[in-house]
C-alpha cells in the first residue's frame, strides 16, 4: 500500500538513493531522466571498440565503500566491489613511482625519512574512517562528530597552507599526497582541496579505493533494481522543463545543480534564496580521454603496472604548477592527470588480453581543447611505448561533458567549485541545505553537501527529510529485503520495466 507520490529528477547516484529511500518508505515514485541512460557519470559504456567498456564518469569508488548510505544499503553484497590492495600509485619521475597501499604502516615505511609525518597526517582519519565518512556525509553544521571534524580541520589548515611542506623531508610523500588533494581542481594549496584530499587518503587506508566488476554502471544497476523492486517507475528520455510538471506530488526530489533550479522553478522562489543560490559558483573543467590497448600501460615504474588508480603530475611543485596555470586560463604543457587502469584487477572490461585506461584532466571552466595529445604525451613520459598499445580512443572535452550531464556546467565534474565555503554552504549555509522554500522540494545534487562523489548521500538525506515531513519514517535499505527485480540495465537503450 503507498502511502503518497514522489518524483525524482535525475537518476545519478544521488536521485537514485533518494529514489530507492522513499520507494522502500512505501511511496510510489518516478525516476524522471532526460538522457536515453541512467547514471549519468555513473554508468559504464562501450566508447571506442566493441567488447571494451569504458567508466562515463566516476571510475573509482572510496565513497561507494565509506558513505553511510551505501554502508545502510549494504552495495558490497550487490554487486562485487574489487579493491586492490595498492589503493593508488603517483608517478614520480620518469621511473620512480611513490605507492599508497591499503596498509597503512607498509604505505609510511615506503616513504622513508616521511614515514612518522604520513602516519601523523593520516593515521587518526584512517583509523575512524567511518566517523570521518558521517563527518563530510552531512551539512557540517553542526557537525556530526565534533572532534572527528577538528582533526580533519587541523590537518587540512596545515596542509592547505602555503606552510605545506613543513612536515616533509623528501619529494615523494608530498607528491603522493598532493595528487589526491589535485582531485578538486583548484589552485594549490587550497584548504577545500587539502580536506577533500586527506579524506581521499585516508579512505585508501580504510576499506580502501574499489571498482566495481564490470564498471561503475553496475552501482546504477543495484540502485534501479532496488527501485523496480519496490514499485518504483523509471522513464528515460524525459526533459522536466518546470517545476509545474511536478505538482501534485508529496515529496520531489531534485538531482539537479543550483543552476537548474532556477530555470525550473524561477519566480515562484523567494527572491533571497534566488540571490543565494545565483552567488554559487561552478568551478573548473576536465577533459577526459578514455584508451582501448592491445597491451598495459607500459610504466618505467614497473610498481605502477599493478595500480587501478594512478596520479601523473611529477612532484607537488609541478603539480601545483600545472594547477595553477588551469586556474589562471591557461592549458598546461606538463598537465596533472588522474587515470584508472582497471582492467589490472577486472578482466571483464575488455576482450582477452586487452585493457581499458580512463584518463582525465583539468582545463578552465567550458574549454573546447581537445587534450587527447596532452593526455597521450604525458602518460608517453612516463611510461614510453604507450602509443604503441594504443588501438582507439575516445576523447571529451569540458565542453561536451556538459552537454552529455547538465549537471556538469562547462565541465566542472564536481557541480560547484570545491572551496572551503561552498563544501561548508553547498548551496547555502544551513543545517539542512537540502530544503528548499517551495513545500515538498527538495535540492539533492552534487551541488548540495556533501559535495561530489557518487556517495548516495545527498539524496539520502534529502529522501529522510521529505519523510520526515510526511510523517514517515527511514526505512531499512539492506538487500535482505530485496526481491528479485527482473534487472534493467544502466547502459542499454532497450530496458525492460522502464519507460
Amino acid at each position: 500500500m503507498t502511502t503518497g507520490r514522489a518524483i525524482v529528477v535525475g537518476s545519478g547516484p544521488n536521485g537514485l538513493a533518494g529514489a530507492v529511500t522513499l520507494a522502500r518508505a512505501g511511496l510510489a515514485v518516478t525516476v524522471y531522466e532526460q538522457a536515453e541512460y541512467l547514471g549519468g557519470g555513473a554508468s559504464t559504456r562501450e566508447l571506442t571498440l566493441p567488447g571494451f567498456h569504458h567508466d562515463v564518469g566516476s571510475a573509482v569508488h572510496p565513497m561507494a565503500a565509506h558513505s553511510e548510505f551505501f554502508r545502510r544499503f549494504q552495495l558490497d553484497r550487490r554487486i562485487e566491489l574489487l579493491t586492490p590492495e595498492l589503493s593508488y600509485g603517483h608517478a614520480l619521475g620518469e621511473d620512480r613511482a611513490a605507492l599508497a597501499w591499503r596498509d597503512l604502516e607498509r604505505t609510511a615505511q615506503g616513504l622513508g625519512a616521511d614515514a612518522s609525518t604520513w602516519r601523523r597526517l593520516l593515521w587518526p582519519l584512517a583509523a575512524d574512517a567511518d566517523r570521518v565518512a558521517d563527518v563530510i556525509g552531512d551539512s557540517f553544521l553542526p557537525p556530526a562528530h565534533p572532534v572527528v571534524a577538528l582533526r580533519l580541520g587541523l590537518r587540512a589548515l596545515e596542509q592547505g597552507s602555503p606552510l605545506w611542506d613543513a612536515g616533509f623531508q623528501t619529494d615523494a610523500a608530498p607528491a603522493l599526497l598532493t595528487g589526491v588533494i589535485a582531485h578538486p581542481n583548484r589552485r594549490l594549496p587550497a584548504l577545500g582541496s587539502a580536506a577533500s584530499g586527506l579524506v581521499l587518503a585516508a579512505f585508501a587506508h580504510a576499506r580502501g579505493w574499489p571498482v566495481p566488476r564490470g564498471g561503475s554502471g553496475a552501482i546504477t544497476q543495484a540502485l534501479a533494481d532496488d527501485l523496480l523492486a519496490h514499485g518504483g517507475r523509471i522513464e528515460t528520455g524525459v526533459e522536466i522543463t518546470s517545476i509545474d510538471e511536478l505538482d501534485g506530488a508529496d515529496a520531489v526530489l531534485l538531482d539537479v545543480t543550483p543552476r537548474a533550479f532556477l530555470r525550473l522553478a524561477g519566480e515562484r522562489l523567494p527572491a533571497p534564496y534566488r540571490a543565494a543560490l545565483e552567488r554559487f559558483r561552478y568551478g573548473d573543467g576536465v577533459a577526459k580521454v578514455d584508451f582501448a590497448l592491445s597491451d598495459p600501460v607500459p610504466w618505467a615504474a614497473r610498481e605502477l603496472r599493478d595500480a587501478v588508480t594512478i596520479h601523473v603530475g611529477g612532484t607537488r611543485a609541478d603539480i601545483a604548477r600545472a594547477e595553477g596555470e588551469v586556474a589562471s586560463g591557461r592549458l598546461p604543457r606538463h598537465p596533472y592527470l588522474l587515470l584508472s587502469q582497471p582492467t589490472v584487477i577486472d578482466a571483464t572490461r575488455a576482450p582477452a588480453g586487452k585493457h581499458v585506461l580512463w584518463a582525465y584532466t583539468h582545463v578552465p571552466a567550458g574549454s573546447e581543447a581537445d587534450r587527447s595529445e596532452a593526455i597521450t604525451a604525458e602518460i608517453e613520459r612516463f611510461a614510453p611505448g604507450f602509443r604503441d598499445t594504443v588501438l582507439a580512443s575516445a576523447s571529451t572535452t569540458a565542453q561536451e561533458l556538459e552537454r552529455i550531464d547538465p549537471n556538469l556546467i562547462g565541465g566542472d565534474i564536481g557541480s560547484g567549485a570545491a572551496s572551503a565555503w561552498q563544501l561548508l554552504a553547498r548551496p547555502l549555509p544551513s543545517p539542512a541545505p537540502w530544503r528548499t522554500p517551495l513545500p515538498g522540494v527538495f535540492l539533492c545534487s552534487g551541488s548540495t553537501a556533501p559535495g561530489p562523489g557518487v556517495h548516495g548521500q545527498a539524496g539520502w538525506q534529502a529522501a529522510r527529510r521529505a519523510l520526515r515531513d510526511l510523517h514517515l519514517a527511514t526505512p531499512d535499505l539492506g538487500p535482505e529485503l530485496v526481491p528479485d527485480s527482473g534487472g534493467i540495465s544502466a547502459d542499454s537503450r532497450a530496458r525492460p520495466g522502464v519507460d
